[in-house]
């Protein structure tokens, strides 16, 4: 192989050149493949689709962790549900104080990705207070007695064995493992090419939560523009934070990011019009 083609669309995709195959299989739940690409470096995809890639993914992982986080304020435990690539784990443990549950359907995810594409998840897994649940996430928050700060939900789009996390039914039941003022986030596609998953999770979400939005954030590999994360909570006021605020917490944190900054935070809840046009 010497390209891999990726339909996003109807009537486009992208490709990416293949310097080599690292890894393939077909497991009872899906297409996993690993390759190393020239501009990327290593590329992960599930089902045909791109998950991740070692060049970008700080973009992605960066804002669904930080802006909640900072955000709250005060969190001491998070749940991540999906995020097998390890990224998004990766960046709610620079946090200190916090512990992080991760529900992952598919081990094989984890071990591969922990495996071929190391810096991913920058060694997150053998962190102590990182918990790998290898269970069905629609299961989990249905039945745990957990509660959570904050629930990051780090899912493939709404088809295949993803599609379960962007119903109303498994919203409400992460409303009820959020403790009091705790935020949901999850990822929401590319508007620009799939503004229908944004105004169905707005709608389902603002079933289950009094105050339902989304920010954004540009993901160079999901193409079509800026990239809206879902944003769930009762507590209307944290997503209005002051960029003074995050500032005093994000200087306490200690963290270093390569995108994440206040200023970033207060303005990717300023969605454009041809996003806000969406929230119907």
């Amino acid at each position: 192989m010497t390209e891999f083609r990726e339909n996003l669309h109807e009537g486009y995709a992208q490709s990416f050149g293949v310097v080599e195959v690292l890894f393939e299989e077909t497991n009872g739940l899906q297409h996993l493949m690993i390759f190393e690409s020239p501009l990327h470096g290593r590329v992960l995809a599930l089902d045909g689709v791109v998950q991740v890639t070692e060049r970008d993914n700080f973009f992605y992982h960066e804002m669904m962790a930080h802006v909640p986080i900072l955000a709250h304020g005060a969190v001491t435990d998070a749940l991540i549900i999906g995020g097998g690539d390890g990224g998004t784990l990766r960046e709610v443990l620079r946090h200190s104080g916090v512990c992080a549950t991760m529900v992952e359907i598919d081990r094989r995810v984890v071990d591969l990705c922990t495996e071929y594409m190391p810096s991913v998840g920058g060694g997150a897994f053998d962190d102590p207070r990182a918990d790998l649940v290898i269970a069905d996430g629609l299961r989990y928050v249905a039945e745990t007695d957990r509660r959570f700060d904050v629930i990051l939900v780090d899912s493939t789009d709404p088809i295949g064995p993803g599609e379960v996390l962007f119903t109303e039914r498994f919203y409400r039941d992460c409303h009820r493992c959020l403790k009091p003022g705790g935020v949901l986030v999850n990822q929401n596609g590319v508007p620009f090419f799939q503004g229908d998953e944004v105004t169905t999770s707005h709608r389902r979400l603002g079933a289950a939560f009094r105050d339902a939005w989304f920010y954004t954030t540009p993901v160079p590999t999901y193409v079509g523009g800026l990239m809206t994360l879902g944003w769930a909570s009762d507590d209307e006021t944290l997503r209005h934070q002051s960029a003074e605020t995050l500032g005093e917490r994000f200087r306490a944190s200690g963290i270093a990011p390569r995108y994440y900054s206040p200023g970033i935070h207060v303005g990717a809840f300023d969605l454009p019009p041809y996003i806000r046009d969406l929230l119907i």
